[in-house]
C-alpha cells in the first residue's frame, strides 16, 4: 500500500508550495539541470600574464627612477641642470612620437603655451614649495613619501577600468611627493628641477606609454634603474631586482597555475541582468 501510494504523489517541481507530498528539503535530479559552471572564463597562458604585469613593474620602475634622481641631486653627486637637460630632450621626443602625424603647428602651438606656463608657475612658485614643508623632520616626511607614492602605485590606471582606479588621486599623491622631497635638497633650483622630473615621469610618460604600451617597453627603463642602483646602493639594486623578478615571473606563474582551480557556477539563481536597450540590441531584445 505504501508503494501504492508513493507512485501516486505529483511530479516534483521548483515551487514549495506545490509539493506538499515532499518533505521541504527533498530535491530530485532536476533541481541542478541547469548548472553551468565556469561560463565566461578566460583562461590566460603564462606569456600573456607575463606580459600583463609588466604594467605594474613598469609604474614601480617609474617611482624607483624619480628617487633614484631626488638621491643623486641629495647627495650632490649630478647637477640639476645635468638631469633637467637630458631630461627635456628625451621629453621632446616622445612627444613627437606619441603626436605622430597629427602633429600640426596649431596643436604644436597649444601645447608649447601649456607647458611654458606651467615651467614658469613651476619655476616662480619653487622657492615657496622648496620651504613649504621644511619645519616637518626628515623622518616624517620620508614615512609620508613612502605612503603617497604607495597610493600613487595602487590607484594607477593599469588598464582595468575598476572602482578603485583614480589618476587624480594618483598623480596628486606623486606630487605631493615630489613636494614633501624638494624641501630636503640644497637649493630652490633643486627643487624646480625635482618637480620637473616628476611631471615627467608620473604625467608624461604614463601618457606616452598608456596609449601603445609594449612589454618590451619595460627592459630599458628596469636596465637604467638597475645601473644607477650599482653605483648608488647594491643592496638596495639587490631588493629592486628580486621584487621586479618576483613580480615579473613568479606571480605570474603562480597566477597561471591557479586557474585550474576556477569553479564558478551559474543557474536560474543568478541575479538578472538588466542590458540597456541601444541601436544594436532593440530588435533582439523585442
Amino acid at each position: 500500500m505504501v508503494k501504492k501510494a508513493q507512485t501516486k504523489r505529483q511530479p516534483w517541481v521548483k515551487n514549495l508550495y506545490s509539493n506538499r507530498e515532499y518533505p521541504d528539503n527533498y530535491t530530485d535530479a532536476s533541481f541542478l539541470k541547469d548548472l553551468r559552471t565556469n561560463l565566461h572564463v578566460r583562461i590566460y597562458t603564462l606569456s600573456e600574464a607575463i606580459a600583463g604585469i609588466t604594467v605594474l613593474n613598469n609604474q614601480i620602475s617609474c617611482i624607483t627612477g624619480f628617487l633614484i634622481l631626488y638621491q643623486l641631486m641629495l647627495s650632490d653627486r649630478v647637477s640639476p641642470t645635468t638631469i633637467l637637460v637630458p631630461s627635456c630632450g628625451i621629453t621632446g621626443i616622445g612627444y613627437l612620437c606619441y603626436r605622430g602625424r597629427s602633429l600640426s603647428w596649431a596643436l604644436l602651438g597649444e601645447d608649447s603655451k601649456t607647458l611654458v606656463t606651467v615651467v614658469f608657475f613651476g619655476y616662480l612658485f619653487s622657492p615657496m614649495l622648496h620651504t613649504l614643508t621644511q619645519a616637518i623632520s626628515t623622518d616624517t616626511i620620508y614615512t609620508m613619501t613612502f605612503f603617497v607614492l604607495l597610493g600613487n602605485m595602487i590607484f594607477s590606471h593599469y588598464g582595468l577600468d575598476v572602482a578603485m582606479v583614480s589618476k587624480a588621486i594618483s598623480l596628486n599623491a606623486a606630487i605631493f611627493g615630489a613636494i614633501c622631497l624638494a624641501s630636503r635638497l640644497p637649493s630652490s633650483y633643486h627643487a624646480f628641477v625635482l618637480l620637473v622630473e616628476a611631471a615627467v615621469f608620473f604625467v608624461l610618460y604614463p601618457i606616452m606609454t598608456e596609449a601603445n604600451w609594449r612589454a618590451g617597453f619595460m627592459v630599458p627603463i628596469f636596465g637604467i634603474c638597475c645601473l644607477a642602483l650599482y653605483w648608488i646602493s647594491r643592496p638596495v639594486l639587490y631588493l629592486y631586482a628580486s621584487t621586479t623578478v618576483f613580480i615579473n615571473f613568479v606571480c605570474p606563474f603562480i597566477f597561471v597555475w591557479q586557474q585550474q582551480y576556477k569553479f564558478n557556477i551559474h543557474g536560474p539563481w543568478d541575479e538578472a541582468i538588466v542590458e540597456e536597450n541601444t541601436d544594436e540590441n532593440l530588435d533582439e531584445n523585442l
